[in-house]
């Protein structure tokens, strides 16, 4: 592929994904490319490819006869997603611990840091795509592919509900800052016990966010499946 069409195709695909992690764009009505293709300042055919990405990863979800909708989520969805989390990612944090961390995650430990010190000086999104990139970070450092490539397309997945807290509750995203920097510091000391420990208690308050946001919304299953005991 041309390298501007690419690039439009990148645009479309974040502005999309972006509308949709904002509620903007409602699971009850399907997407229509022309106007999506005008709103957007873009052209229909990387319109069209995004909304095709969009697809295989499982965002949005096509009907032969009623048309491509956003994928809707229960919270049953978000409590069996955290379940597989709590069990790699925890893995993950401990195998970290035990290689030792690498410079790119131990520079995260400044910006945590600052962000704490003054949390005025970075943006809720900024803020919360360098936690992502952190938990992402951990994964490499874990020297395990096999981990990796388990995790990847969880989390494309699941964007939507990991990225609730930065639309409808800001403040958690800033919490979460001091507890992935005591993640790190555990690391770093080689403690994979408590970086596996403090990784599923970071898991499990962010289970409980999205629980509540899902719970506010009635969008929730009446059985709750129940986290692993860590």
């Amino acid at each position: 592929m041309p390298k501007n069409k690419s690039s439009e195709k990148e645009k479309a695909y974040g502005r999309l994904l972006d509308l949709i992690l904002r509620g903007e764009i409602s699971s009850d009505e399907p997407l229509a490319e022309r106007r999506l293709a005008e709103s957007l300042g873009i052209g229909r055919t990387p319109v069209r490819e995004a909304i095709k990405d969009l697809v295989r990863e499982g965002v949005l979800e096509a009907h032969p006869t009623r048309g491509t909708f956003v994928r809707p989520l229960t919270l049953r969805d978000v409590q069996e997603i955290y379940q597989v989390r709590y069990a790699i990612e925890g893995l993950a944090a401990f195998l970290a611990a035990e290689r030792g961390p690498t410079p790119t995650l131990s520079d995260y430990a400044s910006r945590f840091r600052n962000v704490i010190a003054d949390p005025s000086q970075a943006s809720v999104a900024e803020v919360y795509d360098h936690g992502a990139e952190f938990h992402l970070e951990i994964f490499r450092c874990a020297g395990n592919r096999n981990l990796l490539e388990i995790y990847r397309p969880i989390r494309l997945r699941f964007r939507i509900a990991l990225g609730i807290p930065r639309h409808h509750r800001p403040d958690r995203v800033f919490e979460s800052v001091r507890e992935h920097l005591e993640i790190l510091e555990a690391i770093e000391a080689g403690d994979g016990e408590q970086a596996q420990k403090l990784m599923c208690d970071h898991l499990h308050r962010g289970l409980e966010v999205r629980t509540r946001l899902f719970q506010s919304r009635g969008d929730y299953a009446p059985t709750a499946v129940p986290m692993p005991n860590g």
